[in-house]
């Protein structure tokens, strides 16, 4: 069973050094962070989006950037789609799971706000229908997606991760996540 256990931080480890000299993603990542920088001094907000393990990571790093990752400080604005069940249930039920981000977008995305939609395939069909509609309305977007970057990465700018297996691109997705907030707040409060 160590063997095991070992096995599966070593594969994650490898991951992480992959992207670790990837100077081409790296290069994304410092975008994404000026991006957000950005946005956040024209007094705009981060919205983040996902599916299913996604959409889990949407959340945590949503409550990162409003809570705190590293030091006390005043919150900063951001927002995950979705997270409202009653939004979800109704749009879902008039208007096709296909559209559950887009009408929350709609509603509340502003040119100047940056948009970053997370999904491990890049082919979700409500994360893409919300990428066009963002780009409609002037939004900065940055996905986070894996190494292929399915048809996000034919719309819209993406960090990719290199692999396939998608609990390692999850892994990868929040420790991308914590390392823009941690700059973030380095920036802006140090």
């Amino acid at each position: 069973m160590i063997n095991n256990l070992k096995l599966e931080i070593r594969n994650s480890i490898e991951v992480k050094e992959r992207l670790y000299n990837n100077t081409k993603e790296l290069v994304k990542i410092e975008n994404l962070i000026f991006e957000a920088i950005k946005s956040i001094k024209a007094r705009r907000k981060l919205i983040f989006c996902g599916n299913g393990g996604s959409f889990a990571d949407s959340q945590h790093l949503t409550a990162e950037f409003i809570s705190r990752l590293r030091i006390d400080r005043n919150p900063l604005p951001a927002i995950c789609l979705g997270t409202n069940s009653s939004n979800l249930t109704a749009i879902a039920n008039d208007y096709g799971y296909q559209n559950i981000f887009l009408r929350e977008m709609l509603a509340i995305g502003e040119k100047g706000d940056l948009f970053i939609p997370i999904s491990t395939s890049g082919n979700s069909e409500n994360i893409l229908e919300v990428i066009k509609k963002a780009k409609e309305m002037g939004l900065t977007i940055v996905g986070l997606t894996g190494e292929i970057g399915g048809k996000m990465s034919q719309i819209c700018d993406t960090i990719n991760i290199p692999t396939m297996i998608t609990e390692k691109i999850q892994e990868c997705h929040i420790m991308v996540g914590h390392i823009v907030c941690a700059q973030i707040e380095k920036t802006l409060f140090q």
